[in-house]
Formats: C-alpha cells, structure tokens, sequence
C-alpha cells in the first residue's frame, strides 16, 4: 500500500510541468487546409462600376465688411422747474421759472497702441424769481483732447490741449439802497478763457479709472475784457489791462466713471495745477456727478463742484446742483 501511494506521489510530480505549460496555452491551431470550406452567397443584388470624381470650382466669397475703431457717445439733458403761487397764498412763495440744460459728446478712437480721446461738455442754466432778477444756475464751456501711445500694460505716453469758458455774463447780485438787486459783472466769455497744453505720462490700470502726470503743462489764460478788473479785482491772475498770462506747471489729472450701483453712475474729475515758478501757489478743483437713472428717459441728477484758485478768490469755490429731467443718449 505504501509502494502505491508512493508511486502515484512521483507521478504526479513528473506530470505536473506538462500540466501546467498546457494550461499557458489558450488556443489550439487546427489544419484547415483539407478541409472544404465555402462561403454562402449573400441574397442580395450587387453591382460592379467606378466611381467618376470631378472637381468643383468655387468663387471667393468677398465679405463686406469694416472694422470701426470710434466709438461715440452723445447724452443730453433737460432740467424745467417751475413755481406758482396766488396772490393769496398763506404759505408764502415766489413765482419762479428754471431750466437748464446739459450736452456730453464723447468719441474715443483705439487702433493697436495708439488711442484718441475727445470730450466736449456743455452746461448752461438760469432761473428767474418774480421781482428779481434773472440769474445762472450753470454756465460751462469745457473741451479736451488727449492722444496716448501705449508702452507698457497699464502706461501710456500722452498729449493733450483742452480749453474752458463760459458762455454768458456772471454777476453777483448786491443790493442798493432802496433794495433793489443790481448786476455786478464778475466774469464773461473768455474773461476768463483758459487753454491748456500737456505732455507726460498716463496710468491707466482699467477702464473706469486713469490719472495723466502731466511733467511738461502750458497754460494760457485769457481774459480779453481789459476792463473787467474794475468790478473783479483779481482779474484771474492776468495783470490790469492785459489780456494774456502763460505758466509752465506740473499738472495731475485724476479721471473716476463708473456705475456704482444698477442705474447710478458716478463720474468725478479732479485736477491739480503746480505752477514751477511758485510751488506754493496750487490750483485744485473737483468735479463730481451722480445720476440715476428712473427710467428710458428720466433721470435725477447731482453735480458738484470744489475749486481752490487763489487767482479767483482766497477762499474755496463750491457749488452743488440737484435736478430732475429728460436724457437722450445716443447710439443707444
């Protein structure tokens, strides 16, 4: 017994190398070449030809069409208020009559690395109280002109020439002796008229906000009435009975638009004025604009205005408007 179970134990160690290389191998190739195969035909009907290729001649499709590198923006503003009362009004009042008027155009033209910039701003406005006389609400006269090549990411090198007045007499209103409001004559077109010419560089990290360095800044100030500085003593800076004053300055301006909430836009403009031949002599003035916008055509309005120029007055300039009114902008 002990003979067998030994016999099959060297058995199996001697068949156990075949076992395993038989079980490696997945196919077994079997002889076919004997064998009489045939493929059955396909039911279907078949057709023998060639194929004919020819080629196809196409016309170049010319598109017409131009690349515009302007882009315009036109808005104007209308602004009525009117009041009027009884003889017998309790209440108090004075009948009044106001209106004014806004025109921004701006066009800005972007090629590769050169830009172009105008902007033209147009604001007048009066009103008239019963029994008084008529007086400005608003008088300004502003167009500037800025040209950049760009040399980096955020700077440019810039040139501009801008020019401001006003259109109509300014008056302050002192009353005489019995009461009455008489015109004191304070200013008028080009008395002053200033025209500024300007070289530097521009930070300009986006579109709603930039600052102009301006090393190189010319300015002219005009005031062609020789005799206006009898009832403005100051003559904005130009000496009695001339007409012309020119000083070389450092100058900064500082540019902020952008919508701060859905339908309010905030527009401000603040420019600094460094003469080289009195340091300490520093013009400075702030525009600041608030809209909101009611609707298509309606809108309320705040603008103000901070000025400190020692060659109109030793004190600081301001002045604030609220209205409500009409604005057309174009393209829409």
């Amino acid at each position: 017994m002990v003979m067998k179970q030994l016999f099959s134990f060297i058995a199996a160690l001697l068949l156990f190398p075949i076992l395993v290389q038989a079980q490696e191998i997945d196919t077994i190739p079997i002889p076919i070449k004997d064998m009489d195969l045939k493929l059955k035909r396909s039911p279907l009907p078949s057709r023998m030809g060639s194929l004919t290729y020819q080629p196809i001649t196409m016309e170049a499709q010319t598109i017409n069409a131009k690349v515009n590198y302007w882009k315009t923006k036109t808005s104007i503003g209308i602004n009525v208020n009117q009041a009027a009362f009884s003889d017998n009004w309790k209440a108090g009042g004075v009948n009044s009559f106001a209106m004014g008027g806004v025109i921004n155009y701006k066009a800005e033209y972007s090629k590769e690395s050169f830009s172009y910039t105008s902007e033209t701003i147009l604001q007048y406005g009066k009103v008239k109280n019963k029994n008084q006389l008529q007086k400005k609400t608003n008088d300004r006269i502003y167009w500037d002109n800025k040209a950049a090549l760009q040399m980096s990411k955020n700077w440019y090198f810039f040139g501009s020439i801008s020019f401001e007045s006003q259109f109509d007499k300014g008056f302050s209103y002192p009353k005489d002796a019995q009461g009455n409001e008489i015109e004191n004559l304070l200013s008028k077109f080009m008395a002053p008229g200033y025209l500024t010419q300007s070289l530097g560089f521009e930070y300009k990290p986006n579109k709603i906000f930039s600052t102009r360095i301006g090393t190189g800044t010319a300015r002219q100030t005009f005031v062609l009435d020789t005799t206006i500085y009898k009832t403005n003593p100051n003559n904005f800076g130009v000496a009695k009975g001339k007409t012309f004053r020119n000083e070389l300055a450092f100058q900064i301006v500082t540019s902020y638009e952008k919508e701060v909430a859905k339908n309010i836009m905030l527009k401000s403009r603040y420019n600094m004025f460094i003469p080289y031949d009195n340091f300490g002599h520093i013009d400075h003035r702030l525009d600041v604009n608030i809209v909101a916008k009611i609707n298509r055509y309606m809108n309320v309005s705040v603008t103000a205005v901070g000025l400190y120029d020692r060659d109109n007055d030793s004190k600081i300039q301001a002045s604030q408007n609220l209205a409500l009114g009409l604005s057309f902008i174009f393209p829409r």
